[in-house]
């Protein structure tokens, strides 16, 4: 069995739930997580799947430390700092380390085209400033540049820079990330590509970061576990559920489209509402009745829980 690594396992992307006047509900917040903890996966609140460049930097606060002292001593807490204000992800990361989360994400502030030059020097300046452990967030759909892997390596020596999570879908750089740091003990490679959980933690990547995580845990912890006791075979069918389960919601829809019928998902089962905050808007009344149908469908098919 693979040693596991203090960044690893299986860590949500989580949804931020709000309230029909777009507040945070921190009572669905509270739902949510426990369920995470409930099956040994670890919530990563404020990234992308979290509408984090939604939300205004003082709801930002609340929300961490609300999480923080909340599941203190009893979940890992990572939470994203990803702004084009490399200023504020620094101020952003000290206040949430100070709350008590294990590490923060960032991707590149995506305003200006950057050179490999200009990215290195982003996450020095935020290894160096923020005053603690960093994870370098590969996201080319969102920020349309990709990181270099000759560059994260480099960035992988830095003390304060522990991990890598790349959701870039190109299946060589997935295969060569792996090689690179599957035997690293202080750094992480963590999949942010659904398709490739099972492939990727098979070849030696650490963790996965599933967005449909956030609907059916269970599911991606036990996937997660049948590799560590090395059942691929086990492995691969729970694989193939897992992309069942995310057609539902992200099947010919952008980013945009799939975070509001995730949530639709959600509330079919109790957990959140369907509330997302502008410019994202929720699904109609109609498309919300279709996806609750096969939500309930596909909760049969697998028993899901």
């Amino acid at each position: 069995m693979k040693k596991v690594k203090e960044h690893a396992g299986v860590i949500v992307p989580m949804i931020t739930p709000f309230t029909e006047d777009g507040k945070i509900d921190l009572d669905s917040v509270e739902k949510i997580i426990e369920k995470f903890i409930e099956n040994d996966a670890f919530p990563f609140i404020l990234g992308t799947t979290g509408e984090a460049a939604s939300i205004s930097n003082s709801e930002k606060y609340e929300f961490v430390k609300f999480v923080c002292e909340k599941f203190a001593g009893r979940t890992k807490v990572y939470a994203g700092v990803s702004s084009n204000s490399v200023k504020e992800s620094i101020e952003n990361a000290k206040a949430f380390f100070d709350f008590g989360v294990i590490a923060v994400a960032s991707h590149l502030p995506s305003y200006y085209p950057l050179h490999p030059y200009h990215m290195m020097k982003y996450y020095e300046t935020l290894a160096e400033k923020a005053g603690g452990p960093i994870i370098v967030y590969n996201i080319t759909a969102t920020t349309h540049m990709s990181i270099p892997l000759d560059i994260v390596d480099q960035l992988s020596m830095h003390e304060n820079i522990v991990g890598f999570k790349d959701s870039e879908r190109d299946q060589e750089r997935l295969d060569k990330s792996i090689e690179l740091w599957k035997d690293r003990e202080d750094f992480s490679h963590l999949i942010g590509w659904g398709t490739k959980c099972f492939e990727g933690l098979a070849k030696g990547s650490d963790g996965i970061v599933p967005s449909t995580g956030n609907f059916s845990t269970k599911i991606y912890s036990d996937l997660y576990q049948s590799i560590l006791n090395d059942n691929l075979d086990e492995a691969a069918v729970i694989q193939k559920q897992t992309e069942d389960i995310s057609a539902i919601y992200q099947k010919d829809r952008l980013l945009s489209e799939a975070l509001a019928a995730l949530k639709v998902m959600m509330k079919s089962v109790g957990l959140c509402e369907v509330h997302v905050l502008p410019p994202l808007t929720n699904v109609s009344e109609q498309e919300a009745k279709e996806i609750t149908i096969k939500t309930n469908e596909i909760i049969e098919k697998y028993n899901l829980s």
